[in-house]
């Protein structure tokens, strides 16, 4: 009998002894192969990348255990049919069958959908293994966490992704050059769902398989950026250090990865206006100047014109001195207006429209800079309470990397 599924899923190993790429989770002696071994499984979160194997985790877990294994996918399920899961594993506790219950995304059920699982897997009724993407201390409620235990599988790289597409070779009977599967590993970026299916589209086109032909098959890299999951902040974070240490390659790189994974210019351009003070500020003033020009281009042009002024702005970013003392100085300012609350504007500062606001002495005994040359620095602008407090550093902490 021919077997159409995917080759994905055909290649997915049965024994622990196959499953590539996360030994560290998975090796001899390790809690989770202890576990699964001595068959004692506990309701876990499988927490990593696309492609990294926590399907396939969850299916090698159920098929070593015996388990009865439901898959539920968090995208369509709803709560009727959970509750059929539900009686039929309640109905398998009596026969002294186990069930697995696999949902992928958990991390798009919403609280009162987790919420319902909560006493099912206290009572052991099921074991619960959620597959994600997404960081589970934010996504996933805080009571069903803590009833399961969270593993961090990690991004594939490319030796495993090699082993895995040298079995599903075998699996197919076809050949490839070493070139071409390093090639193949390369561009999966540790994805080996996306690896597998490359391959499986190079065989599907029945010619000789090259890298150009596969160039047309991907015809777009495969790239690894969620814009509203956790990487979307990863890399946000790495492009923001970058430029902070002064690395101008790594801040266009990380730029780069932010614009070709999809994500709005606009988005970009704001977090570099933001750096322009925030990092560099009063040590070069036209840093924000700059900003604000590249944040106009991405306004006028749009994507992919507008990504060598994200460039340009990144890298002057990188180069520039850099001093925090206006994000400090405000900092400083916050917190004691948190502490003191609305203290009131001392009366020589404060504005006297009116005869009777000059009764009250509004504005009496102000100096008026212009006229003063030396004597008005022992004005006081700051109220009573604050007096002589220093908000801004006057030997700030500058970072000269103009020459890197």
């Amino acid at each position: 009998m021919v077997n159409y599924a995917p080759l994905a899923d055909r290649m997915r190993p049965e024994r622990l002894e196959d499953f590539v790429g996360q030994e560290d989770l998975l090796g001899k002696g390790t809690f989770l192969r202890r576990a699964i071994e001595e068959d004692r499984v506990p309701s876990m979160i499988l927490w990593g990348p696309p492609g990294c194997g926590k399907t396939t985790l969850a299916h090698v877990i159920a098929r070593i255990t015996k388990a009865e294994f439901v898959s539920l996918p968090a995208t369509s399920s709803g709560v009727e049919e959970l509750r059929k899961i539900i009686e039929r594993a309640e109905s398998g506790v009596r026969l002294g069958v186990k069930t697995v219950l696999f949902i992928d995304e958990i991390h798009r059920w919403n609280k009162a959908q987790q919420d319902r699982l909560l006493p099912y897997v206290e009572k052991g009724v099921i074991t619960l293994i959620g597959a994600t993407t997404e960081n589970p201390s934010f996504e996933v409620n805080s009571a069903l966490l803590s009833r399961a235990r969270v593993f961090v599988l990690k991004q594939l790289n490319e030796e495993s992704l090699r082993k895995i597409l040298e079995r599903a070779l075998h699996e197919v009977g076809g050949k490839i050059s070493d070139d071409i599967s390093d090639f193949i590993a390369a561009q999966a970026h540790g994805d080996a769902r996306f690896a597998l299916n490359t391959l499986e589209a190079c065989f599907d086109e029945g010619e000789v398989i090259t890298i150009e032909k596969i160039k047309q098959i991907l015809q777009k890299s495969h790239l690894l950026y969620d814009k509203k999951g956790e990487e979307h902040y990863n890399i946000i974070s790495a492009l923001h250090k970058s430029m902070r240490g002064g690395d101008a390659d790594a801040a266009v790189y990380w730029l780069a990865r932010m614009l070709e994974g999809g994500e709005d210019p606009l988005y970009a351009a704001r977090r570099i206006v933001r750096f322009a003070s925030e990092d560099i500020g009063l040590a070069n003033n036209t840093a924000l100047l700059v900003a604000n020009a590249a944040f106009d281009a991405c306004h006028k042009l749009g994507m992919p014109e507008c990504a060598v002024h994200l460039a340009q702005a990144v890298m002057y970013m990188a180069l520039s001195k850099k001093s925090i003392v206006a994000y400090e100085a405000y900092e400083k300012a916050k917190q004691d207006v948190e502490k003191y609350g609305a203290l009131p504007v001392p009366l020589h500062i404060r504005n006297a429209p009116t005869q009777l606001m000059k009764d009250l002495n509004y504005g009496k005994g102000y100096k008026y800079t212009p006229h003063f040359e030396g004597d008005a620095g022992t004005q006081d602008y700051l109220p009573a309470e604050l007096k002589g407090k220093r908000y801004y550093n006057e030997n700030p902490k500058s970072k000269d990397q103009s020459s890197k």
